[in-house]
């Protein structure tokens, strides 16, 4: 474990560091999730504007049947950046997996999140573990040979862009091996309103969870950053087809992290998270490109949310 968290810290200070050298600074959204940051996320998800928790929910709750039936039995569940695993109790009461295996790159709030799940099913044996869920991951020791089924709720697949979600959910094939199934929530485009009521509330609660990365920083890194001098900004990009999250200086800064100098122009902006919205026949593509095939789909009458179900695909020669 000492290893891991040591791992992740150097992850985190060269990630860091090469985003705030680039001309327009950016720092990965994956490292907004530390304890603090998970926990506040968590508070977000039950807001009245954060729509995706609620409808992927009532999907769940509508649709986990069918998506059992479709994944046959005696399946091993694998959730991706499980966080709190908030919406994961629907798959397993109906799937009722043998184990189930829980991935986080927070450690920490993953092994509360995990206690927690063992002992609301006392049958089901849980193994987490904790790592970076873009890079395959080896779960033989832990899985067998059993048939597996990933879970990636929360259209979380929209903070990678294409080209990163194509090499992710092919991560996510060679994690899961042949003839594995994959459960992933889709947030489609919708009105640009709707996306930006989601991302900057009244409560403040995302500006806290944005604000929190620059707290980070001055914790685990030795930063001198003013958090105060920042604020959050969440745009809608609509060439590229995206939410963007910044965090804008709102006056000229000097500051260090890690005992190197950097400094900010007011207006100058630290890029923190893409949150990409998908077509229908792009979420078909997508899939395809990274080795999956669609087998089924299911969506809310709004057209707020989609919960996809795909398969390997398999091997085959094409001219």
């Amino acid at each position: 474990m000492t290893e891991l968290l040591t791992q992740a810290q150097n992850d985190f200070a060269q990630a860091v560091l090469a985003g705030l050298s680039q001309p327009q600074k950016v720092v990965p959204a994956r490292f907004l999730y530390d304890k603090r940051g998970s926990e506040l996320f968590e508070e977000i998800t039950r807001l009245p504007e954060h729509y995706l928790t609620r409808t992927e929910t009532a999907l769940l709750e509508k649709h986990a049947s069918e998506i059992a039936e479709l994944a046959g039995d005696e399946t091993v569940v694998v959730e991706f950046g499980s966080g709190s695993s908030a919406k994961t109790p629907l798959l397993l009461a109906a799937v009722r997996p043998a184990v189930y295996i829980p991935v986080d790159i927070s450690a920490d709030f993953l092994a509360e999140a995990a206690k927690g799940m063992a002992a609301a099913h006392p049958g089901l044996r849980v193994v987490p573990v904790a790592g970076d869920f873009t890079l395959p991951v080896y779960l033989d020791s832990i899985a067998g040979d059993a048939p597996r089924l990933g879970f990636f709720p929360g259209g979380t697949i929209g903070n990678f862009g294409p080209s990163g979600a194509v090499d992710l959910l092919r991560s996510f094939a060679a994690t899961l091996g042949r003839g594995a199934r994959l459960v992933i929530g889709m947030d489609p485009r919708k009105d640009p309103s709707i996306l930006i009521a989601a991302a900057d509330d009244p409560q403040g609660l995302m500006k806290a969870f944005n604000l929190n990365l620059l707290h980070r920083i001055n914790r685990e890194l030795g930063g001198t950053i003013e958090v105060d001098g920042f604020t959050h900004k969440a745009i809608w990009n609509d060439p590229l087809g995206r939410l963007e999250l910044h965090l804008e200086a709102t006056r000229d800064l000097d500051f260090t992290v890690a005992g190197r100098p950097f400094a900010m122009q007011a207006g100058e902006t630290i890029h923190t998270e893409n949150s990409y919205k998908y077509r229908f026949e792009e979420i078909q593509l997508l899939a395809r490109a990274a080795g999956w095939e669609p087998v089924a789909a299911w969506g809310d009458t709004d057209g707020l949310f989609s919960l996809q179900l795909w398969s390997a695909a398999k091997e085959r020669i094409e001219p």
